[in-house]
């Protein structure tokens, strides 16, 4: 059993309303989901509505959501406050401990990946913010993936087309979204867990850009549908979630307080939907799936 988790940043479930660039966007499909509809998702997929307000007052913000994401700690509720940004000192040291790739490692859950790319700068120069992804897989044995391990179809970067790669000058293809989409596929069929961000989504959001967002909609969609169409449901959980709202309405630069969907695939989508509430749910559950499978697989064995 095999678990893909693809995390977009900054996207919420929006009204059917002229600043949600999701409304009148077919193309959009399974991405545009509203509030006062179900959707019938593609492959059989289900939404749960995902609380990413956490019971504290504010917005949510990009690094307590993420860290509430990838720990299953309630960062909000357990510091007092929404974090925008990079985490902090405090979510780096609960990242530390409590880091789903750490959590899988200790329970010899391998082989899991960050699938992101990582450019050379990011090497040669050690940032002085880290996001929580980045902090995620420092926290476990697991290596970077670099611009090698994308030209070799082991890695994807969070622009899935690599325009903003060939803009900077890298040595890379362009891929069309469907391409992408079946190179993620293929990294997850070889990993138990396997994550992917983008986070192109929360800046056009904070530009309130309706042109982009109805054009980079779309192309997201076809990656999310191409990674349907190729990765086996039968063996693998394939979950979509983000950290907070923010594109579904721009006419404020603001995220907002709307939920999230979390959008599930295939293998185990029953579980998941039982037991995601909130974000603090999220790697709770994906350590129990991928538990109760490792047992069966031993038991049968």
């Amino acid at each position: 059993m095999r678990v893909l988790l693809i995390f977009i940043d900054g996207f919420g479930i929006g009204r059917r309303a002229d600043e949600n660039p999701f409304f009148n966007l077919p193309e959009a499909v399974p991405l545009g989901v509203f509030q006062d509809a179900e959707p019938d998702l593609p492959f059989g997929g289900v939404l749960i509505r995902t609380d990413a307000r956490l019971g504290v007052e504010g917005r949510p913000q990009s690094a307590s959501g993420q860290t509430t994401i990838l720990t299953g700690i309630n960062i909000p509720q357990t510091l007092g406050y929404h974090k925008q940004g990079f985490p902090n000192a405090a979510m780096r040291e609960i990242l530390d401990e409590h880091s789903i790739f750490l959590q899988l490692e200790n329970l010899n859950i391998e082989p899991n990946v960050f699938a992101n790319a990582y450019t050379p700068q990011f090497f040669e120069t050690v940032p002085r913010w880290k996001s929580a992804t980045t902090v995620a897989v420092e926290a476990a044995t697991m290596r970077y993936r670099t611009i090698e391990d994308l030209q070799n179809g082991r890695a994807v970067f969070h622009d899935f087309t690599n325009r903003l790669l060939i803009e900077r000058d890298f040595k890379v293809e362009l891929r069309t979204p469907r391409e992408a989409g079946e190179t993620l596929a293929e990294i997850a069929a070889a990993h138990r867990f396997t994550l992917y961000e983008h986070f192109i989504t929360d800046k056009i959001g904070h530009d309130q850009n309706m042109e982009a967002a109805r054009k980079h909609l779309p192309q997201l969609a076809e990656f999310v549908r191409a990674v349907l169409e190729w990765v086996d449901l039968t063996e693998t959980t394939v979950l979509l979630t983000s950290d907070h709202g923010n594109i579904e309405d721009l006419s404020v630069r603001n995220h907002t307080l709307n939920d999230v969907p979390t959008l599930v695939w295939g293998k185990d989508k029953e579980l998941f939907a039982d037991k995601i509430k909130s974000l603090a749910d999220i790697t709770p559950t994906i350590i129990q799936a991928l538990t109760n499978n490792e047992r069966v697989t031993r038991r049968t064995n």
